[in-house]
């Protein structure tokens, strides 16, 4: 598997990494079907929430748990993988692991079945961020009737069920998708996180 990690970006331009770079490697290491939950803005409290779950959140997978946090980068005629020196995140929009996440959030979206969840951030004005990963890829690859239910859960702050921007999402879903909002406060999911034998469903 590293040799299939390594070859998406060594002895390359790394600002010149396509998406489609790491197709090997996602292939190499398969989802295993679980419950499926997106985020947005959230991170740490996803993680917390699927922590000692079967729930699934990006950051779970194999590939996910391996490279999250993680900087790389190869240099044209180099052989080697570096960690420092490399562009940061939005120096260039096609740095290695800029196309890597974008790459595992589509085959994380592809894989989805069933009934998901997306928990978004209320603190902000705008929780369906058009230019973020889950608008700009997950959303788009979120299909039915694999997928027969969304369920969007929103910590209320500034934002709640009814606020223009969740119009956006419900109106981006494909058709037949069943669309559910949930307004949940930041010391439910935490009580929730606290508690993990029971299922997620049942925190909202």
């Amino acid at each position: 598997m590293w040799h299939e990690f390594e070859k998406a970006y060594v002895n390359r331009d790394p600002c010149k990494i396509p998406i489609n770079a790491y197709d090997s490697l996602v292939a190499a290491a398969p989802f295993e079907h679980s419950k499926t939950l997106f985020w947005s803005k959230t991170k740490n409290l996803v993680r917390d929430l699927t922590k000692n779950r079967d729930d699934v959140n990006l950051e779970k997978t194999l590939l996910g748990s391996v490279l999250d946090g993680l900087t790389w980068c190869g240099k044209m005629g180099s052989r080697e993988t570096f960690t420092k020196g490399c562009p940061e995140w939005k120096e260039c929009e096609n740095n290695p692991p800029r196309s890597f996440w974008k790459r595992l959030s589509t085959a994380f979206a592809d894989f989805a079945r069933e009934d998901v969840t997306v928990i978004l951030d209320g603190s902000i004005d705008t929780p369906f961020d058009p230019e973020s990963t889950f608008a700009t890829i997950e959303v788009k690859r979120i299909k039915y009737p694999k997928v027969k239910s969304l369920t969007v859960v929103i910590v209320p702050q500034k934002s709640n069920c009814n606020i223009e921007s969740l119009k956006a999402l419900k109106s981006a879903l494909v058709q037949g998708i069943t669309y559910n909002c949930k307004e949940v406060t930041k010391a439910q999911i935490k009580k929730c996180s606290s508690d993990p034998k029971r299922p997620i469903g049942k925190c909202w």
